[in-house]
């Protein structure tokens, strides 16, 4: 476990290095929700979860980590690869023809850290409280964390989990939504607006927290507080403010870089902007 915010920080920082040169070696991924979410994820698995590299697909006894908008997978792998689960040198394979690094998450790539394919929206919500279902039955006391997309929840399948779970009293479980407003064809509010999101899923008997995602503090301690909140017969969901593309002053908040590839100059202009902390692949 790493508990100093600085190291933190700063293995963000070169998390989102990977990132952009990976989507630029390929011409293909999904940079901006990525870099968005890079400081939760490394706030996840270098801090918080009871997790173990010597990847086994029961996961008895650890906390797991389903990742429903898989197409943000340049961040699940960098943080994967940095936190032990397979050579960081893989990342440079990303995307490419028989790699294990497929666009979007597969099983039958026997990528460690890799519990679900997770392409399709909408689904991983429902595998996550299946999960934790499953833990509950084996009296494990681990924790499920989920990580949806906000365009995500306009699939319905995620509704008819959000009812299942309080009904069900599945109390190990942490959702946490990636709360940038934006997605493929723009911003969630002129696509399909979310309305009231935290009183919608209060009205489903969750209990909701909110927290600033690209703010490592704030990250720490408000996973903090959802994990003390778990086994007292609610579910467990974040509202995460995140700014698509964070790190990256050109593709800040906009719905523009969800799913395109820098260029050359694009790519040297990020990475002046993102100190090399930990080595580059």
């Amino acid at each position: 476990m790493v508990n100093d915010i600085t190291t933190l920080q700063r293995t963000a920082t070169q998390v989102r290095r990977d990132i952009v040169r990976m989507v630029h070696a390929c011409q293909s991924g999904h940079p901006g929700g990525s870099l968005g979410c890079a400081d939760f994820l490394v706030a996840l698995y270098f801090h918080i979860m009871n997790n173990n590299p010597a990847f086994s697909m029961d996961g008895i006894g650890e906390d797991l980590f389903f990742l429903s908008n898989g197409h943000i997978s340049p961040v699940w792998y960098s943080v994967l690869a940095r936190s032990g689960y397979f050579p960081v040198s893989e990342l440079a394979t990303f995307r490419q023809l028989d790699s294990r690094l497929q666009g979007h998450p597969t099983t039958h790539e026997h990528l460690p850290g890799v519990r679900i394919a997770s392409g399709s929206l909408g689904q991983g919500l429902s595998v996550a409280i299946g999960a934790a279902l499953a833990k509950k039955l084996n009296n494990d006391k681990s924790i499920v964390y989920t990580l949806q997309g906000d365009g995500e929840l306009q699939e319905g399948q995620n509704w008819e989990a959000f009812m299942f779970a309080p009904h069900n009293k599945v109390d190990n479980i942490i959702a946490t939504i990636d709360y940038n407003g934006q997605q493929i064809d723009g911003p969630t509010s002129k696509v399909l607006s979310l309305g009231n999101l935290k009183a919608k899923l209060e009205a489903f008997d969750w209990e909701v927290l909110e927290m600033d995602g690209n703010d490592m503090d704030n990250v720490i301690s408000t996973m903090a507080l959802a994990k003390s909140k778990t086994g007292h017969g609610v579910p467990i969901a974040i509202l995460m403010k995140t700014v698509m593309g964070n790190g990256v002053d050109y593709m800040m908040g906009t719905h523009k870089w969800h799913g395109s590839a820098p260029n050359d100059a694009q790519l040297a202009a990020a990475l002046a902007q993102l100190e090399e902390t930990l080595g580059d692949y």
